[in-house]
């Protein structure tokens, strides 16, 4: 079943075959989407994506892009928009915060230049990146945008620190470009992953701690499998929810729903 067939996007934040992005990709170039991406630069980075990449498809357009600079930014649209006619999706799904503020006890410690950094790169950088969608979007009838939040945006995770205040910016800034592009007839929407053991999630201090408690309260007893994002993701994508924009869906084995 091909709910994707004919639409084109940018998948932003492949950076191996476990992150959320690659399950998002491959669920998406399944029911008939074409994907081109977009990595940190660097060599490293652009083979370890191109080896990621290639176990979905092959020739796949790789772009690099440094979300903490506006000119990077500016030339990731410029070069996507050169190579393709249209973007009927864009998927964010990149964060960063130093580590060292990533432990139990240090977030009170967080320095200044840290604390805005880590908004700035999880949160600053999707309403840039929406912002240059929308150009492009817009001139073909609109499209959806999204990115991947945590739960840990709305309660306290140990250890997940300023990532949970910059995942709270991050659902925010959703809702208020949901109403903005929401006349171009751009949807745009969160989806909250529940934990998965990837390159982010493992400077996280205590993260064996979560990971062993998820599986004991969540309702479904067990982890969030990345696929099942990505088949989210299929759904936001596609024409199934075209009346879904500024809203923040948990796909987390029912995390979210306990007390404890």
């Amino acid at each position: 079943m091909s709910l994707l067939a004919g639409k084109v996007g940018l998948v932003v934040g492949v950076a191996n075959d476990r992150s959320y992005a690659w399950h998002i990709a491959k669920a998406l170039t399944e029911h008939g989407a074409q994907c081109a991406y977009a990595h940190i630069p660097g060599e490293k980075n652009a083979r370890r994506t191109e080896r990621a990449v290639s176990k979905i498809q092959d020739d796949a357009k790789l772009y690099q892009c440094d979300a903490g600079c506006d000119d990077s930014i500016d030339a990731l649209f410029t070069d996507y928009a050169s190579d393709h006619q249209r973007m009927d999706f864009l998927i964010h799904s990149i964060a960063y915060a130093d580590r060292e503020w990533l432990k139990i006890g240090n977030f009170s410690k967080t320095p200044r230049k840290a604390y805005l950094e880590a908004i700035d790169i999880s949160a600053y950088s999707f309403s840039a990146m929406a912002g240059h969608a929308q150009d492009i979007m817009k001139t073909h009838g609109g499209g959806s945008i999204m990115a991947m939040s945590y739960y840990g945006s709305e309660k306290v995770i140990p250890g997940y620190n300023i990532m949970g205040v910059a995942k709270a910016c991050l659902e925010t800034t959703t809702r208020y470009l949901s109403y903005e592009l929401g006349e171009h007839n751009i949807r745009v929407n969160t989806i909250s992953g529940g934990f998965l053991r990837t390159l982010a999630s493992s400077a996280v201090g205590g993260i064996n701690r979560i990971e062993d408690a998820i599986q004991e309260v969540a309702p479904l007893r067990r982890n969030v499998d990345g696929s099942e994002v990505g088949k989210t993701a299929v759904y936001l994508a596609s024409d199934l929810a075209s009346g879904v924009t500024g809203e923040n869906i948990y796909v987390d084995c029912g995390v979210n729903v306990m007390g404890t």
